[in-house]
């Protein structure tokens, strides 16, 4: 089953959601690893795969890019949301950020 890239991505931004360092009030990097692929199923669940290369053209094939400046996000009622577009403040805080 191939997976596209903009699915690896989005599952790669639901485990730094899952992680404990996202109680943070920083921005925390995650890093994606070119051969491993990430997978959001059906049923919401996040998986990691250990990618090979045998099979690299098929995976790419409708495979599209995510555009920079994407942000993903989970709603509060579970579904996964991607937005474009302006994510930060004019002084670099997080414009969506907790309340103060």
């Amino acid at each position: 089953m191939a997976f596209s890239i903009k699915t690896f991505a989005i599952v790669a931004v639901l485990g730094a959601f899952a992680a404990p360092a996202c109680a943070q009030t920083e921005a925390a990097p995650w890093e994606l690893k070119p051969d491993m692929g990430y997978a959001y199923d059906k049923e919401g669940k996040t998986f990691s795969y250990k990618m090979g290369t045998s099979n690299a053209g098929e995976l790419l094939k409708g495979a599209k890019k995510v555009p920079k400046g994407t942000l993903f996000f989970i709603g509060h009622n579970g579904q996964l949301y991607m937005r474009s577009g302006q994510y930060l403040e004019g002084d670099g805080k997080f414009k969506f950020g907790p309340d103060q």
